[in-house]
């Protein structure tokens, strides 16, 4: 943090007095991260308690105020000049404590966390997708299926020899993504349609803030040319959401091809270039290559197989009705779920419904079920009950709720996909819905860090600052609220090119913002529910609305060193 005036000695300063820079309770290199010069940390006393009131009558002259305010959890110093109108600026110490108290109050990833409330006890019957549902994957899936989506544009679409340099790129991309098919740009949108600038990629390399603000003549994306419902670019929408855990081997090819056309300056088209990667992408799905290599190797695929199969047995000996309902291949299923059960894993499932082609599964009335044999074989015969141990293909939600009677509430479906698997059910057929985030405990790992909880509490303290200091028209108050402004941008703490999943720098993402209006409860992994006894009730946290004052802690004490931030600000006016 850059102050005007700061002087390397310890006394009144021209614009802010600081007493002891240990009272943060900050070591000094994360002092250093508010560019206080060195000369001055140095002249400091690192060690010393911060001085009572009495002490500081030598530092503090008619020129400067002084204020205190204190409660259990923060001690809030504030100086500023007799000039308010000028040069009123304010600089907070918050105590050690309080950064001990957030950090004491760190967020466990095995949680369950609620956008609606919901009680286990009204839940008779549980739904499953199986891809990172039940069945979770390694990183090497995605290094396959960039590869061999890679040499298939090579092969069969002709593309240069040279893409068979590129290699995957593990974190390159996160989930939620918008990708601008006719401009070729990958980037991040928030839940209010905006551009987070700085997240605009063309090819591998970001795009300059000024060149993304004259192609979109600012940073709104409007409602027509954003991706559909499904996040799918059709219908003249120029957009594609990437919301599916499998598509970050997608983006990061797509980016990979952008790069080496604009290195070698190959004209090209960049609508071909998008349609032709997600066919590449499709034929190692529908083609079978994928299916084929994870079967032949599950072991170097499939992880967590056992926290699964504990859900299972746990909701099993409740006497709980279970289905599973996948997009994924019958053989496929059947070897996973062979790995992560057992052979008798059918025995777990009421119904079991493979190929079924979500989200067409949910909307289209006119595709009936098909019963699948052991060896794969489609069946003829009219189906007239769902019977439990055998397999059906296809089919659709309306037929699945004529056949079951399973309608309501009293139905929880589980699902890594927003869209494809949550969205029609809590849309239309009032299903409760749970989203498994596998990205969430390592979002979670970074939050529960030193570093974040010191950055965060410095930015809720920032974002106070530059509302009260805004006001001051001189160019150094200015300079210096530009500064600050800078200094709230937290991407690179999570991904070094996109940021968090579910924040752009201050708002949600849209990411975010479908999953808290499709999702009732979401969870990094289906282990989470292990934690739980089915008696349970999930409460969404209840945060203020903007106009409302917040008379209720937020996490522990902390909520109440907002509070005498705020009062301390009013006093400046």
């Amino acid at each position: 943090m850059k102050l005007p005036g700061l002087n390397p000695v310890c006394g009144p300063l021209s614009g802010v007095c600081m007493v002891s820079l240990s009272m943060c309770g900050f070591p000094p290199h994360v002092l250093a991260a508010f560019h206080i010069p060195k000369t001055f940390m140095s002249g400091c006393c690192m060690n010393a308690c911060p001085p009572p009131l009495s002490n500081i009558g030598p530092l503090v002259t008619k020129e400067v105020g002084y204020i205190q305010i204190h409660s259990s959890s923060v001690l809030l110093y504030i100086f500023l000049t007799s000039n308010k109108l000028n040069k009123a600026l304010v600089f907070l110490f918050f105590f050690s404590d309080l950064i001990s108290v957030i950090t004491a109050n760190s967020v466990d990833s095995d949680t369950i966390f609620a956008n609606n409330e919901m009680s286990l006890r009204d839940i008779e019957i549980y739904g499953f997708d199986y891809d990172y549902t039940l069945a979770f994957y390694s990183s090497h899936l995605h290094t396959l299926i960039f590869n061999i989506a890679r040499d298939i544009l090579v092969t069969n679409h002709r593309y240069p020899e040279g893409l068979r340099k590129y290699e995957y790129i593990p974190n390159f991309a996160v989930r939620g993504l918008h990708y601008d098919v006719q401009k070729a740009l990958l980037m991040k949108i928030d839940a209010f349609h905006y551009i987070q600038l700085g997240t605009v990629y063309r090819g591998l390399h970001p795009v300059p803030d000024e060149e993304v603000i004259a192609m979109y003549e600012g940073c709104h994306v409007p409602l027509e040319i954003m991706s559909d419902f499904y996040g799918k670019s059709s219908h003249g929408h120029t957009m594609k959401q990437f919301m599916d855990i499998f598509s970050l081997p997608e983006m990061t090819l797509l980016s990979c091809v952008n790069d080496f056309f604009m290195r070698h300056n190959i004209d090209y088209e960049p609508v071909h270039l998008y349609k032709d990667v997600k066919e590449a992408i499709r034929d190692v799905h529908v083609k079978g290559i994928m299916y084929r290599a994870v079967e032949a190797d599950i072991e170097k695929y499939i992880c967590y197989g056992e926290q699964s199969h504990a859900v299972l047995k746990k909701l099993s000996a409740q006497g709980k009705k279970m289905f599973l309902i996948t997009n994924s291949p019958f053989d496929f299923v059947d070897r996973g779920m062979n790995y992560i059960v057992g052979k008798d894993w059918r025995d777990l499932f009421d119904v079991v419904i493979v190929q079924a082609d979500k989200p067409s599964f949910f909307n289209d009335r006119r595709k009936p079920f098909r019963r699948v044999t052991d060896k794969g074989v489609l069946l003829w015969d009219r189906i007239h009950r769902l019977e439990k141990g055998q397999i059906y293909k296809q089919g659709n939600l309306y037929e699945f709720l004529r056949l079951t009677g399973w309608r309501g509430s009293k139905v929880l479906y589980f699902g890594d996909h927003i869209y494809s698997d949550l969205a029609d059910l809590t849309l239309k057929h009032g299903w409760r819905t749970g989203a498994i985030i596998p990205e969430l405990r390592k979002e979670i790992k970074i939050m529960n860090t030193p570093e974040y909880v010191h950055m965060m509490t410095w930015l809720q303290s920032l974002t106070g600052l530059i509302e009260q200091m805004q006001v001051h028209r001189d160019p150094t108050s200015r300079a210096v609220v530009e500064e600050w402004i800078k200094e709230r941008e937290t991407k690179d703490i999570f991904n070094a090119q996109f940021g968090s999943l579910f924040r752009t720098y201050h708002n949600p993402t849209y990411f975010s913002r479908r999953l808290s209006r499709f999702a009732d409860i979401y969870m990094a992994s289906i282990s989470c529910l292990l934690n739980y006894d089915f008696q349970h009730t999930f409460f969404p946290r209840r945060t203020p609305l903007q106009h409302e004052a917040p008379y209720w802690p937020e996490h522990g004490s902390t909520g109440l060193g907002l509070l005498y931030f705020r009062e301390a600000c009013h006093i400046l006016k």
